[in-house]
């Protein structure tokens, strides 16, 4: 437990059951009446985004998120495989957990993963990762007036947006938040 006078970025709260971490928080006394935190709060395994208001020192019950670095290592069935870089052991993780970063994940690459009460809440990977591209088709001379992107398959599947210039088998720099092409690697 902890009062909301002890909020602070990234803590992670259990309200009613759900967790939801703090996004910005400020606290307000206004000349007449009492103190009171406004919050930004995000749920943890939906990412929706809420507002909500506390009075100020309100205890508020805390949720130990335990962030682990791991590495992915395979798929099982529909499952990812993943193996804690400390004490070597493996967890599966749903793919609603690991949601759209699947895409960019290679067998070997290491993320980080949020943990409660033995249970993997979500998978962060690093915001820009290096993949080689499995197919793209050539770039024409003349095919510079539409913006100059094509659509090119990486070697985890995904599909992306890169420029003209770009060929089959080069490696490039990819941003995992939004699938942006970022530059040459």
């Amino acid at each position: 437990m902890a009062t909301t006078n002890d909020l602070k970025n990234g803590m992670v709260l259990n309200l009613d059951g759900q967790l939801w971490s703090v996004v910005n928080f400020q606290h307000v006394k206004p000349g007449k009446g009492g103190a009171f935190v406004r919050t930004t709060l995000k749920h943890v395994l939906s990412g929706k985004v809420v507002d909500k208001t506390f009075n100020a020192g309100t205890k508020v019950e805390t949720a130990t998120v335990d962030r682990r670095n791991m590495t992915y290592l395979y798929r099982d069935g529909t499952d990812y495989v993943f193996m804690d870089a400390e004490t070597y052991d493996q967890i599966m993780v749903p793919p609603e957990t690991v949601g759209d970063g699947a895409s960019y994940l290679l067998e070997n690459s290491e993320v980080q993963v949020a943990m409660h009460e033995g249970t993997p809440l979500y998978v962060e990977l690093p915001t820009s990762v290096e993949l080689v591209i499995q197919h793209t088709d050539p770039g024409l001379q003349g095919d510079r007036s539409t913006g100059g992107t094509k659509p090119a398959t990486l070697e985890t599947g995904a599909e992306i947006q890169v420029p003209l210039f770009v060929s089959t088998g080069e490696k490039i720099k990819v941003d995992t938040r939004d699938g942006r092409y970022l530059g040459r690697a």
